[in-house]
């Protein structure tokens, strides 16, 4: 089983000593153990921190390096507990006059519970964040939705006469309570269809975790190889080929372009080996053969969720985990390079349905669907450094820093964004962001540095801009 070497990378960490605050008098230290090894992600309290402190300090940008680091003095937060101060800044450092705590209360207060301008500037930001999601991210919604039933069209097409051509790839993109089944939103111009394939019974579940963020299907027994519906696609050492089988549907799908009702709008993409079709020369459709696999829960998974950690609770946990995962038909980034004999044959583990399902209640859903609107309109960057999984992980690991009902609720709305988007920094000057369930897998390799140092820079922008002044988010 793969260990959770990264997982502590997001979640909470305390280091150094904390130190008592006094107006008047010199810090008095308070020595704490550190119950984890630092790491270059910002904190928890960190993230608290800049998150509830919104109306305390300026937010320039940050000189090279992670935005937060230790200090040997820090203020000492709610309940006793130490909230290391930020690094240092390119301006001045001196607070911004409007921002200081000071100009509302007499006397200096490091919790912002106590004092009431800062709940209303809370107040005044989530007022705000509620007024862009009814209107830029309900607008998003809507345009998505009319896209997406555009595409489906035309992929529905295609499918059936693959379908006619080779019954063993049936199509599986039907609609269910308004969303179809299998597509997910990459960005509001390209999609992914998982077109889910039949009969993986007589092959064993290979995930010993050679293959970082894949597994194989291996023959269960050789003398069932005949009664295996896709022989054909079988190694010589019994491992069903994932490559084989998009090499295969490729075909067909390049042959049912030319045939379909639609061929005069629809096209495929030269030069890759994935099946990807150009609609209308706007949208980009990647259909992906796959293979669902519910009841069972992948070994290099196993680690969670972690003992320690209270959220998801034991009632969601089983939830998803009976959802399971999928196995996709694709290639796979984190294999660049390797040498390994499997690498053609191995399937991508996905968990789009479990991850769905962790994030019900609470402004969860609000919350990305503020940060898909806002990744659409200002970061989408040359390199497409980001896109719409990244925010999805973030706020899955938010979740985990802040595991209580009521951290969620819609008054807090404005500090979890602040609190993704400043982890959205961290992770992105340290170019690496793990997969939430698989954390050996990051999901920035591949990605070119000068596109990452470059989304970093714009969402610092938007984090200050957001901040500072809520208001501009009639703008954004």
């Amino acid at each position: 089983m793969v260990e959770s070497i990264h997982t502590c990378q997001l979640r909470e960490a305390h280091n150094g000593p904390a130190v008592l605050m006094n107006s008047r008098r010199r810090p008095r230290r308070v020595h704490k153990t550190a119950s984890r090894a630092a790491a270059p992600f910002c904190t928890d309290h960190q993230m608290t921190q800049m998150g509830r402190d919104q109306t305390q300090k300026a937010l320039p940008l940050y000189k090279a390096g992670p935005p937060f680091k230790s200090h040997s003095s820090n203020k000492l937060g709610k309940s006793g507990q130490a909230i290391p101060r930020p690094c240092s800044f390119i301006s001045s450092g001196q607070r911004h006059p409007a921002l200081d705590p000071s100009a509302y209360c007499e006397t200096p207060v490091y919790n912002p519970d106590l004092c009431p301008n800062m709940v209303a500037a809370q107040a005044k930001l989530v007022y705000h964040l509620n007024k862009y999601y009814n209107e830029k991210c309900q607008s998003r919604k809507a345009a998505i939705s009319k896209t997406i039933r555009e595409v489906c069209k035309v992929v529905s097409d295609v499918l059936k006469e693959v379908e006619v051509q080779e019954p063993r790839f049936i199509s599986s993109l039907n609609e269910m309570e308004n969303r179809f089944e299998g597509l997910e939103v990459i960005s509001p111009t390209e999609f992914e269809v998982v077109l889910y394939l039949n009969q993986m019974g007589v092959f064993n579940f290979v995930d010993d975790g050679s293959l970082p963020g894949c597994a194989v299907l291996k023959l269960s027994d050789g003398r069932k190889r005949s009664m295996s519906l896709w022989v054909e696609f079988i190694t010589a050492s019994g491992y069903l080929s994932a490559r084989k089988i998009r090499s295969r549907f490729q075909t067909l799908v390049a042959q049912a372009v030319d045939k379909c009702s639609y061929r005069d709008v629809v096209k495929m993409v030269a030069d890759t080996s994935e099946v990807k079709l150009r609609i209308r020369d706007r949208y980009v459709v990647q259909i992906t053969p796959a293979f669902k696999c519910t009841g069972i829960w992948p070994r290099s998974a196993a680690h969670w969720p972690l003992p320690h950690i209270p959220w998801p609770g034991p009632n969601r946990v089983a939830e998803v985990k009976a959802e399971g995962f999928n196995l996709l038909s694709k290639e796979c980034y984190s294999l660049n390079g390797k040498q390994s004999s499997a690498e053609s044959d191995a399937w991508v583990l996905q968990f789009a349905e479990a991850e769905n399902r962790l994030l019900l209640g609470g402004c969860r859903k609000k919350c990305l669907s503020v940060l898909k609107t806002l990744r659409d309109r200002h970061l989408e960057l040359p390199g497409q450094p980001l896109n719409n999984y990244h925010m999805k992980t973030l706020v899955s690991y938010e979740c985990e820093k802040h595991p209580r009902e009521s951290d969620w609720d819609e008054n807090c709305l404005g500090d979890r964004l602040n609190g993704i988007l400043l982890q959205l920094i961290s992770c992105l000057q340290c170019r690496r962001c793990p997969h939430y369930f698989l954390p050996n897998l990051d999901l920035f390799q591949g990605k070119p540095h000068s596109a990452l140092e470059n989304a970093a820079k714009q969402t610092w922008r938007l984090a200050r801009e957001i901040l500072t002044n809520p208001k501009s988010l009639e703008k954004l």
